[in-house]
């Protein structure tokens, strides 16, 4: 298939499904293809997940610099059932973005699954794209579930 159709497919699909996010990142592309600039694809490839991750973290992090989070908020996260099971599931959350990572590297191919199943989730789910390594920490606990249950 044409990468160029496939871009322009998923331009429509993002905005069908309400989910600018696809349908920039697509158009972003397509319009480094038009421009002749193709060279930079594989900087985007390495370095596109890290620079995502580190304005995600920024934005996480903003409620802290600009005092909207106090020392009695913190507090609380260790005081309280929700406090402590958001901490619970902050810490998975990383771990398994860890495993989803590592899956990324050994079996880089599953990311065309992973983008497939955002979409639908997206468009029939009613879901929020949260980007590639939640899915592949997923994607590596259903492996390893699998496997086991397999033995």
């Amino acid at each position: 298939m044409n990468p160029d159709l496939l871009l322009v497919g998923l331009i429509i699909i993002g905005m069908l499904g309400r989910s600018p996010i696809i349908s920039t990142a697509a158009s972003l592309l397509l319009m480094l293809k038009f421009i002749h600039l193709e060279r930079y694809f594989l900087a985007l490839e390495r370095r596109g997940m890290e620079f995502g991750l580190l304005f995600l973290t920024i934005a996480v992090l903003v409620p802290f610099a600009s005092g909207r989070i106090q020392s009695k908020d913190i507090a609380q996260v260790f005081l309280t059932l929700p406090g402590i099971l958001a901490l619970l599931g902050g810490a998975l959350a990383t771990y398994m973005n860890g495993k989803g990572l590592d899956l990324l590297k050994v079996d880089p191919q599953l990311i065309v699954g992973m983008v497939l199943g955002s979409i639908f989730g997206i468009l029939f789910l009613r879901g929020i794209p949260v980007g590639p390594l939640m899915a592949a920490g997923i994607t590596a606990f259903l492996l390893k579930l699998f496997k086991w249950w397999l033995n």
